[in-house]
Formats: C-alpha cells, sequence, structure tokens
C-alpha cells in the first residue's frame, strides 16, 4: 500500500470514529471510557514494538513514541475522568 491510500483510510476512520462518539448517550460514557481505554493499551503494545525495532530510518521509531505519547495520554486521561465520574455517583457522609 502507498501513503496516500494509508493516509485514506487513517481519515476515513477518523471520521467515522467521531461521528460514532458523537451519537452515544452520555449514560454509556463511562463503559465507552473503559472500552478506549483497553483499545489504547493495546495501541500502547502496538507503538512500543514499532517504537523498539531497528529500523533504517528513524522515521518509524519517532512516529511510534509519538504513538505511545498519544495512547499513554489517553489512557490516564480516561482512567482520570472515568474515576470522577463515577465519584460523582457516592453518596456523600454525613458529618
Amino acid at each position: 500500500m502507498d501513503y496516500l491510500s494509508t493516509f485514506f483510510v487513517f481519515m476515513l476512520a477518523t471520521f467515522v470514529g467521531l461521528d460514532v462518539i458523537r451519537r452515544v448517550s452520555r449514560l454509556l460514557h463511562t463503559p465507552l471510557m473503559s472500552l478506549t481505554n483497553a483499545i489504547s493499551a493495546i495501541a500502547v503494545v502496538g507503538s512500543i514494538l514499532i517504537a523498539g525495532s531497528q529500523h533504517s530510518d528513524y522515521t518509524f521509531n519517532i512516529l511510534g513514541l509519538i504513538a505511545i505519547a498519544a495512547s499513554v495520554s489517553n489512557i490516564v486521561s480516561g482512567f482520570l475522568i472515568t474515576d470522577r465520574m463515577l465519584k460523582m455517583f457516592k453518596k456523600k457522609e454525613s458529618k
């Protein structure tokens, strides 16, 4: 595959993903965040494999490093948001 067709598939997946996520009910937000955290964990493993392997050009290593940083930030922020939403449903302690 050439770069143009790969870029086209990437952009198509981006727009389809945005449209799907935009239509999700607010009640399903926390389970959806858990699912995206799992998907990001798979992306981290793949990114580590790409960034850690030997390439003739450092472009793939740099792109792998960027993918690791993006996936890890997505995982951390997803857990923080999920934790904050779950705290909203806890009963407040009486004094």
